[in-house]
């Protein structure tokens, strides 16, 4: 095969074969393909976009150039969650302990944070002595014996994927449907999972911006899981403002703590609830979604799900008193209250200008060398509906840095991402769609 010669097939808008999909990644993977090559493949795919079959291959093809995990030796069906990211998205650390007690292992692999805040092992890290690199071997015993283990990705997991987003990211050819959806299904089909449940964020602090878009995301993954054999549910979910109400390390973790313990924040519960029970179906745990949803709600309140995630911290090298009493987290010296300069009702809450403020308080990364500051970040107090009185407090800042330049900057952001109008105001509904094989089932419209 000539490399400019599949260039010039995709440019045209003809369909590539398997073998011609494995030769791109292969030899762009060996350094036999140059990067100026592989950028005009990916812009032909950027125009001309690419069929369910060659979606479903250049992810296969992703997922075979590293590591794969083998979890054929753990009992069950082993059911993976992804979502495409926001702004306070503390489900992984609900989720795991919550399916895995109702009897679905979970073979979790996650990643670190680049951008607003931390990853979910970032945010375990948080957890004193909680160790995220665990051998191959006792990560599949811990799962068998406990069912569940969250532990960070292999250095050698999908190397083709993070050359090529790599490239993509320099190239403009990051919004590409056919891309982003192979790229996080590759992952996804090397950890294991034997089927997938996907939450796709929509809005303002969401990757995709628009419905629209979410949804045809959500059909290019679901697609691909049918393709290779994964079944595969995707739940299109509100990131117009952020999700629960602590955003950054500590603070998520002490929030998916206290939502363990029954008195968490309404949405984030709800959204936990509603994935874990499409889990739990997959994993053949459940005959139907009603069903599921009363077993993993019961689980969340009568302390199953809470004492899960204290034997997957004690397993883990973690110090299971936190979870007893989060108060012993990391925790940041400054706190500052926001406040309202008006009377008024929120209308509007700028998460992706909260999430960018997190990661200047030091939350999060702006490049992978940053290092992340685990007990700062903020806490909102007030969400889209809520009214607010002049003086009242907005959301509360922890802080490590109480320069009052800094602080100054930091109060005038936050509060700028809060839009105050007379009168009421409406949420947003937090679940837009599910997207399964059978076709997309709105659930409220935007």
């Amino acid at each position: 095969m000539r490399t400019v010669e599949l260039i010039q097939k995709k440019r045209d808008a003809e369909q590539l074969t398997t073998a011609e999909i494995d030769y791109m990644i292969q030899g762009y993977t060996k350094g036999d393909i140059p990067d100026y090559q592989m950028s005009a493949w990916a812009m032909a795919i950027y125009f001309n976009g690419m069929t369910a079959k060659e979606t479903a291959d250049l992810t296969l093809a992703m997922a075979r150039s590293g590591d794969q995990a083998e979890l054929g030796s753990i009992p069950g069906v082993k059911v993976d969650k992804h979502s495409t990211g926001g702004v306070g998205d503390t489900t992984t650390l609900i989720l795991a302990p919550l399916v895995a007690a109702a009897g679905v292992p979970v073979a979790k692999m996650s990643g670190r944070g680049l951008g607003h805040t931390g990853g979910t092992i970032d945010k375990l890290e948080a957890i004193a002595g909680f160790k995220v690199e665990l051998g191959k071997e006792q990560f599949l015993q811990q799962v068998t014996d406990i069912g569940v283990a969250v532990i960070g990705q292999s250095g050698n997991m999908t190397p083709a994927d993070k050359k090529l987003y790599g490239l993509r990211d320099v190239t403009a050819t990051i919004e590409s449907i056919p891309l982003i959806a192979s790229s996080i299904m590759s992952k996804k089909i090397a950890s294991g999972a034997d089927a997938i449940v996907l939450d796709v964020k929509t809005g303002n602090g969401a990757f995709m911006k628009s419905l629209e878009d979410s949804i045809k995301l959500a059909q290019a993954m679901v697609e691909i899981g049918e393709e290779v054999g994964r079944e595969t549910v995707a739940v299109i979910t509100n990131m117009d403002e952020p999700l629960g109400e602590a955003i950054g390390n500590a603070l998520e973790v002490r929030e998916a703590i206290e939502t363990l313990q029954g008195r968490g924040p309404a949405d984030l519960t709800e959204l936990c609830i509603v994935l874990a029970a499409h889990m739990v179906v997959l994993g053949g745990k459940a005959a139907t979604y009603e069903e599921a949803k009363a077993k993993v709600t019961e689980l969340l309140h009568n302390g199953s799900a809470l004492a899960k995630l204290k034997q997957l911290v004690g397993a883990q090298g973690g110090n299971e008193a936190i979870i007893d009493n989060p108060e012993l987290l990391v925790s940041a010296p400054y706190q500052v209250p926001v406040m309202a300069a008006e009377d008024g009702t929120v209308s509007r809450i700028d998460a992706e200008a909260l999430g960018v403020t997190a990661m200047l308080l030091g939350a999060g990364r702006a490049t992978k060398e940053d290092q992340i500051d685990l007990a700062v970040g903020m806490v909102l107090r007030k969400k889209v509906g809520d009214a607010v009185r002049s003086g009242e407090t907005l959301a509360e800042l922890y802080m490590n840095n109480n320069e009052p330049m800094f602080t100054e900057d930091i109060t005038q952001r936050t509060r700028s991402a809060f839009t105050l109008v007379t009168g009421s105001a409406a949420r947003s509904p937090l679940i837009y769609a599910i997207v399964t094989k059978h076709g997309v089932e709105m659930i409220q419209q935007a």
